[in-house]
């Protein structure tokens, strides 16, 4: 853990930095806005939803029980008949903004701890800026940038906005690894 006692410093400050640039990202440029489509029976669908009492959670439709009701030929039908979802649903209220924007800080304490582990082990202080800036932006971009991936292949997320978050994921890596170059204690 001697890794954290040297790195902390570029470990809480690559996160306040792809803090700050992830808000820019999301508030300023308009890149992500178009990452969810609105359906255009909104209100009867949702009031259908509150008939039903449906709770917070993760949702499959269809959701087959089992691999094997999966093959089957009812379930089948029911997917070729559709629609065929995921869906996520929250608590009802006002999205939690807040407790949001600390977990995401969180998860980039988290990278920024994983990238200051990784680069401990890979490099030595007398590593040169350019092996902290490949070894940093390499295991960022890893965290930041294909966290998306598996969401577009298991659960349908469009590809256009895995590959926005890819981009976002590029960007928060070049931050945190030039954090990285310019706190590391060689210099």
């Amino acid at each position: 853990m001697e890794f954290l006692s040297v790195l902390w410093l570029p470990i809480l400050l690559s996160a306040v930095f792809v803090f700050v640039v992830s808000s820019i990202l999301h508030m300023v440029i308009p890149i992500h806005r178009g990452d969810y489509d609105k359906l255009d029976n909104e209100d009867e669908l949702m009031a259908a939803m509150r008939e039903k009492g449906l709770k917070p959670g993760t949702y499959m439709l269809p959701c087959p029980g089992s691999m094997k009701e999966m093959g089957s030929p009812e379930m089948l039908a029911k997917y070729k008949e559709g629609p065929v979802a995921f869906m996520t649903v929250f608590p009802n209220g006002a999205p939690a903004l807040g407790k949001n924007l600390i977990q995401w800080f969180l998860y980039s304490l988290l990278i920024s701890a994983i990238v200051a582990y990784v680069a401990w082990f890979a490099l030595d202080d007398t590593a040169r800026r350019k092996e902290v800036l490949q070894i940093a932006g390499v295991v960022a971009v890893l965290g930041y940038g294909l966290a998306d991936f598996p969401t577009s292949i298991w659960k349908g997320q469009k590809w256009t906005t895995t590959a926005k978050f890819l981009f976002d994921g590029i960007i928060y890596g070049i931050v945190t690894a030039g954090t990285f170059v310019w706190l590391w204690p060689s210099h």
